[in-house]
């Protein structure tokens, strides 16, 4: 690069969704939103928590980019996060060091986050678990990082494989991590009770001993299906 950049590139305001429709998607199975978002929208299934009985959140994205192997932006985004925010660090994929661990859990869940998410690697298990905030990430190392940027926050990033911006919607339980963009938050809303709706009353025909889909038991029926011996 011609001229260094600057350590940290941040664009403190952007929009936030209304904290009641957020609340809305409050305990929503991840499985669910992916279906009312046509199928997809979940991070890489690499990224999980880090205590499965501390997984559940919904909260709004405060983006951070790092880069691997530093971790100054998310630093740095603890002092611009509001309470109920989800600090989401793009850094790679990097699988060599950890760019979160106990103490910047413990400080996220002072400062009031719902979760803090990255595609890289976390360490200091047992204090995260202590600080009961969910944390999802690639994996768990000892390695540690730098603190040296550049880095950005609060502009949009790919973690994951998935495009997001701050303002967007976070939810993580057990299976992953859903982004709802912040522009279909109505529409996942609305057509979350129709997947719910339908996924209940389709399991409550399996319950009752259904074995076969309606529509593939047509199709194994039709003579779209050629059986040969």
């Amino acid at each position: 690069m011609i001229e260094e950049p600057p350590l940290l590139t941040v664009r403190r305001t952007f929009s936030r969704p209304p904290k009641e429709l957020v609340g809305s998607l409050a305990g929503a199975q991840t499985g669910h939103l992916i279906d009312a978002m046509e199928g997809r929208g979940a991070l890489d299934a690499a990224i999980k928590p880090i205590d499965r009985t501390c997984a559940g959140f919904v909260g709004t994205a405060l983006t951070c980019e790092t880069g691997p192997s530093d971790n100054l932006a998310i630093l740095a985004a603890l002092g611009l996060a509001e309470p109920g925010d989800v600090i989401i660090a793009a850094s790679d994929a990097f699988g060599s060091t950890a760019v979160m661990g106990d103490n910047v859990a413990m400080m996220a869940k002072n400062r009031g986050l719902a979760a803090l998410v990255t595609d890289g690697m976390v360490r200091d298990t047992p204090g995260i678990v202590a600080a009961a905030l969910p944390v999802f990430a690639r994996g768990v190392t000892p390695n540690s990082c730098v603190k040296s940027g550049p880095g950005k926050i609060g502009l949009p990033i790919v973690c994951g494989g998935v495009a997001v911006e701050a303002g967007d919607v976070i939810v993580g339980d057990v299976d992953g991590i859903v982004v709802v963009p912040r522009g279909m938050l109505d529409h996942v809303v609305k057509r979350l009770a129709e997947v719910i709706k339908a996924e209940q009353a389709l399991q409550a025909r399996i319950a009752e001993g259904l074995t076969v889909l309606d529509p593939i038991d047509a199709l194994l029926r039709s003579e779209r299906v050629r059986y040969v011996e």
